[in-house]
């Protein structure tokens, strides 16, 4: 089976979430026998060197990249208002790139073609024209949503008036493009129900987050404590507001619980205004060169998202190592966990402070907690698992 990927950034290091979803999905399929083609847009912010690329995946798959300047402008997003076009969308389209992917549709035929968030789907038309694949939209996030909750949340009100704008936006384009594919991929149930709202009307199928589980290989002899961590890109903007949030209105008086108690706060792209809180008891770290390993030297990972929409895929790798999560309903949304189960659940100051003084008192209560994360993501998060599942879904489309 040839499957052709289209998506908005590189996958290669796998060290995010969009990246990992991308990179395991290629993986479980290439390991099922299929014959896959990649194309990725290369945006100037945070762009890969391709030539450095050194991965077994990227081995053994056909690739193709086109540099985009995806940079926000402030002359031309000022004159997008006078257009019908969504800026966070129109960013990503160059004639360049659509050429580069017409040239391979005349060249390759394809049996799927496989739309990785809604950034590629300008490119929709340029492949209709050019193939007559099965053609897939995968949902990594609600796009407008997130937009709509970070307008909900700004204090400045011109500011909070052009996040509801782009938010519009970008729902009357996600709207109007939903019913243009065979097949969606919703990677939650909250968010397969809010597609189904927008008036969805072609099969959709929920496929969660996938992961590679030997990756994930506990030691709890390097496991310090008490430890807390947080985890996450720092140049996502509902990741920055969530840890601004904990450390402003929680963390002092976390810092008060026990002396010994450490914090440590890595993620790429580390906002500088972020080591002015460094302190004894609070280290930020920046960029690591292995999450994995940094988050078996913790104990508690704290993940306080107040806005952003689709599954936390670092949630399912701290649930893979067995942490023990304290996280809002926001960031948990989409997961199937349960709150004292295998994740705790904390929304305002006073339940982030007392979920961690109860792990703090009694450490069996968080590695029981991180126990049953891990018996949860074996039993939901398999990559094999959900690749399968996915190929079934190709060969019903193509003999349909």
């Amino acid at each position: 089976m040839k499957i052709l990927l289209i998506t908005k950034r590189v996958p290669f290091p796998p060290n995010s979430g969009y990246p990992i979803v991308v990179y395991n999905t290629m993986k479980g399929l290439l390991q099922l026998g299929a014959d896959i083609t990649l194309f990725s847009l290369n945006p100037s912010k945070g762009k890969i060197d391709i030539e450095e690329i050194s991965d077994p995946v990227f081995e053994k798959i056909k690739y193709h990249s086109v540099d985009l300047d995806t940079d926000v402008n402030v002359w031309s997003a000022f004159f997008n208002i006078f257009t019908n076009q969504s800026y966070n969308i129109s960013r990503f389209y160059s004639d360049e790139a659509a050429s580069q992917l017409e040239n391979i549709l005349r060249e390759n035929v394809f049996d799927i073609i496989q739309f990785e968030g809604l950034f590629v789907v300008p490119y929709l038309d340029v492949v209709k024209a050019n193939s007559n694949a099965k053609l897939i939209y995968r949902a990594h996030n609600i796009e407008f949503t997130m937009w709509e909750r970070l307008s909900h949340s700004e204090s400045f009100l011109l500011r909070r008036k052009y996040l509801a704008f782009l938010a519009q936006r970008l729902k009357a384009y996600e709207t109007e493009q939903i019913n243009r594919f065979h097949q969606i991929f919703a990677i939650s149930e909250p968010d397969r129900q809010s597609i189904l709202r927008f008036g969805c009307e072609v099969p959709m199928t929920v496929f969660p987050v996938a992961i590679d589980l030997e990756r994930y290989q506990v030691d709890k002899t390097k496991t310090s404590f008490p430890t807390l961590f947080h985890l996450g890109a720092m140049d996502w903007r509902p990741n920055r507001e969530g840890l601004e949030w904990f450390l402003d209105d929680i963390w002092p008086d976390i810092e008060k619980l026990n002396k010994d108690l450490r914090f440590y706060i890595a993620g790429k792209n580390m906002q500088k205004h972020f080591f002015e809180y460094d302190s004894d008891n609070l280290i930020v770290e920046g960029e690591v060169f292995d999450a994995v390993d940094f988050m078996n030297s913790k104990a508690i990972m704290i993940v306080p998202l107040i806005s952003g929409t689709g599954m936390r895929v670092k949630i399912i790798e701290g649930m893979a190592m067995k942490k023990c999560i304290i996280a809002t309903t926001t960031a948990a949304e989409g997961i199937n966990c349960k709150h004292g189960y295998d994740i705790l659940i904390a929304d305002s100051a006073d339940e982030f402070y007392r979920s961690i003084l109860q792990c703090i008192i009694n450490p069996k209560r968080w590695m029981e907690i991180g126990e049953n994360a891990r018996k949860t993501v074996e039993t939901d998060h398999g990559i094999y698992l959900i690749s399968s599942k996915m190929l079934k879904i190709y060969e019903q489309l193509i003999s349909a």
